[in-house]
């Protein structure tokens, strides 16, 4: 548990861009603990490591003194070599293009391209990560947490939409596009202006009542497309499948996150070899396709963890019920908002004043 003191010290430490190894030294003597609307998890590293500073950094938003239960996730990273001598010599039985893995009784490996092994083990619970590579540790934490997270609080009917979203006079302002479409530009753009807040860069929660939830855990760039982010609130990771990326830091938006939104106006997004951004009142079907591809099905966020851990075909078949609730929770966010379809150009000073133009006009 962190007292206030160690909060402070904490958020200094969040400041830097570059984390090094003597910073996260002294976060390995201690269990760091996070409330992500109910979903509990402590985190905790065997020795000094950038992965655990990353993951406080990327979830501090959600971090707290309040002591945990029992049944609350425990995280504990290793900078160490995989045990493999020491796991069960099965064959795997699922097989992703980041990870193969199989199950035995209530505890799931996972091997990431010899690079990483990961044990989830329900029974505790826990997920224990080996790894010296600093990188595929934080990787495989960060995906562990977004995909346990999203299944428990899909139980709950609070679900994940894959956009970016920002708040207006309280007002929930979302931009749906693909992976790589921009969502990162726009919201960086967007928030030169103070009367935004923030919710989320890439999958805000959607209630059961339409309104949205804050998930702003990082924002992300390929590098180049940083644009005005003061260098020292920037950090770099090499990620498993997509190569660098770069990651601003908690402290730079923190005082900007709003909690919660109101629905207020849904965008629906594509890009264009135009310089100009264009935008139109969006049709029934667009919002329909919209609602089952981004938020029932959750194309473009990672969802498939679950998929891994599930040990048996009723199980998977639940997934069904949660489909439907997703698309239940989107369609009262759509009903309560304005819709539009926006193509984004290649000015991306041009397109944040086009899309700020409407939110101003419309909320």
């Amino acid at each position: 548990m962190l007292f206030h003191h160690e909060l402070i010290r904490v958020d200094r430490v969040l400041q830097n861009a570059t984390i090094s190894i003597e910073t996260a030294e002294w976060l390995t003597s201690q269990s760091i603990s996070y409330d992500v609307y109910g979903f509990q998890f402590t985190v905790q590293a065997e020795a000094a490591t950038d992965a655990i500073a990353g993951i406080d950094n990327d979830f501090a938003h959600f971090r707290t003194a309040q002591p945990l239960p029992a049944a609350a996730m425990e995280i504990r990273l290793s900078l160490s070599e995989p045990p493999y001598a020491d796991v069960p010599h099965k064959a795997a039985t699922v097989y992703t293009p980041r990870n193969i893995a199989f199950s035995e009784g209530q505890r799931t490996y996972l091997d990431y391209s010899g690079h990483s092994l990961a044990i989830y083990d329900r029974a505790q619970p826990s997920f224990r990560v080996y790894s010296l590579n600093h990188d595929v540790l934080y990787e495989a934490v960060y995906l562990f947490l977004l995909s346990r997270i999203g299944e428990y609080l899909d139980e709950r009917r609070l679900h994940r939409i894959h956009a970016m979203a920002l708040s207006y006079r309280g007002r929930a302002v979302l931009a749906i596009l693909p992976m790589g479409g921009g969502k990162s530009t726009l919201v960086s753009e967007l928030l030169n202006d103070p009367a935004y807040e923030f919710l989320s860069d890439d999958s805000p929660f959607i209630a059961a009542d339409g309104s949205l939830r804050a998930f702003p855990l990082r924002l992300g760039f390929l590098p180049g497309g940083e644009g005005s982010v003061p260098p020292e609130q920037l950090r770099t990771i090499n990620r498993m499948e997509f190569g660098p990326k770069l990651l601003v830091n908690y402290s730079y938006f923190a005082h900007r996150v709003r909690p919660s939104a109101e629905p207020g106006i849904v965008l629906l997004g594509r890009r264009s070899l135009s310089s100009d951004c264009q935008i139109e009142t969006a049709g029934w079907r667009e919002s329909h396709h919209s609602m089952l591809a981004d938020c029932a099905i959750g194309l473009g966020l990672f969802q498939g963890l679950e998929f891994v851990m599930r040990s048996s075909p009723s199980e998977l078949a639940s997934k069904a019920r949660i489909g439907v609730s997703r698309l239940r929770n989107a369609r009262r966010l759509f009903a309560r908002s304005k819709v539009f379809r926006v193509t984004l150009g290649r000015n991306k000073l041009r397109n944040a004043a086009v899309v700020s133009a409407l939110v101003k006009r419309e909320l």
